[in-house]
């Protein structure tokens, strides 16, 4: 049977090229089918890891309570922030300080790269993006962070570090610019890059931000934890105090929190167009295997007469199927990564500012396109294999 199997199905590959025209059919469709669901979900993944490569699993991120994880919501006196740098489950440095870094995150504007330019005497618009006032702790606990152009900004004077991310994406924000900010003048005086979300954000120092733009407090705290169980030291203690109503998650699970809801609605995105597609690609292919058995009736009657079985035709055009269903589905992967694989973009996020992301194409993307060509071109192929194991040996050989 196997060695059946083999020769029919040599002989049905080496055939394609005469039948290239309803062959292609299947490839198209399903080199479609698997681009673009490689390309969602590719976004889907890129948002995804720069999200959660921006959290620490050793660093807590403490919020006003209520903030609905969001640290633009969350606000929080001085007197407030100094409590909560001082409560246990939080690591004290070679100083005996805590280790702690208190921010202020505010919404600033900057236009488009794609934005026409604005007429003469018009404001140019622009989209939300975060601006950040840190400490100098704030760079030390995000080490991937490095000054790639220029320099760090000089606390007390209104200068900006930008994210690698924010000058791909964005007018206005190259070293040496003077970006204005609600009624005062900022100077560019750095790009830095981190690999993570932390490149969509302009960077200032906490201080002059809360002067220039009228902020006593700030959003939110991040805080490097004193062991395994000091998060939990650190929740307890604040929930013993009403003064500190806060909500306190580890940053890590603060940004993987802001990929779920554009996860889940890129992926009923692409189940729904995988669904629609691929039942167009199944079509598709049951109409080319259809013709393809129609056109080669005598040639599979004549090789049940002279002894072949009707599982190994059924199984060949099986796997004739399948066969044009992978080279399909290769050609659609390969498109989705020569066109999309580390493109850049932004969307909007949690804090309804811009997220600067790129695509990725991953292998177990590229995987999962491949099960869905093979399984459209199993069931494509089936009905077709079957009627050509099923049909009479004596009508086939008179069929014109």
């Amino acid at each position: 049977m196997f060695s059946q199997i083999t020769a029919i199905t040599g002989i049905n590959i080496k055939s394609i090229p005469e039948r290239w025209g309803a062959s292609l059919v299947i490839v198209v469709g399903l080199a479609g089918v698997v681009a673009v669901f490689t390309a969602l979900l590719a976004m889907a993944e890129g948002f995804s890891s720069t999200l959660v490569a921006a959290g620490r699993s050793d660093l807590a991120l403490v919020l006003r309570g209520g903030s609905s994880n969001s640290e633009l919501n969350s606000a929080m006196s001085r007197e407030v922030a100094t409590l909560i740098t001082q409560a246990p489950g939080i690591r004290k440095g070679a100083d005996g300080k805590p280790e702690t870094a208190t921010e202020l995150v505010i919404i600033s504007e900057l236009p488009k790269k794609d934005e026409p330019q604005a007429a003469a005497g018009k404001r140019q618009t622009g989209v939300n993006v975060t601006l950040r006032g840190v400490e100098e702790s704030s760079f030390a606990m995000r080490p991937k962070l490095k000054i790639i152009e220029g320099r760090k900004f000089q606390p007390g004077l209104r200068e900006i570090v930008v994210g690698r991310g924010v000058i791909q994406q964005f007018q206005g924000a190259e070293v040496g610019k003077v970006v204005r900010m609600r009624g005062s003048d900022w100077t560019v005086v750095g790009v830095f890059e981190s690999g993570d979300a932390c490149e969509s954000e302009l960077w200032v120092d906490a201080g002059t931000a809360q002067t220039s733009f009228g902020r006593s407090g700030f959003s939110s705290i991040l805080a490097v934890l004193d062991g395994p169980d000091a998060l939990d030291k650190l929740k307890a203690a604040l929930a013993a105090d009403p003064r500190l109503a806060s909500d306190v998650t580890t940053q890590q699970e603060y940004f993987s929190a802001q990929t779920k809801q554009f996860r889940a609605t890129i992926g009923v995105l692409a189940g729904f167009v995988v669904v629609i597609m691929g039942l167009g690609a199944i079509f598709a292919a049951l109409n080319t295997m259809y013709a393809a058995v129609a056109t080669r009736a005598r040639e599979i009657a004549t090789l049940r007469a002279i002894g072949f079985g009707s599982l190994p035709v059924l199984v060949s055009i099986m796997i004739e199927a399948v066969f044009l269903a992978l080279v399909g589905g290769f050609i659609g992967a390969m498109i989705a990564y020569v066109l999309f694989n580390n493109v850049s973009l932004s969307t909007l996020g949690a804090n309804f500012t811009q997220v600067v992301f790129s695509f990725k194409v991953t292998p177990q993307l590229v995987g999962t396109g491949l099960i869905i060509a093979l399984v459209i071109g199993f069931c494509g192929g089936l009905l077709p294999a079957a009627r050509a194991a099923r049909i009479p040996i004596t009508t086939a050989l008179r069929e014109s």
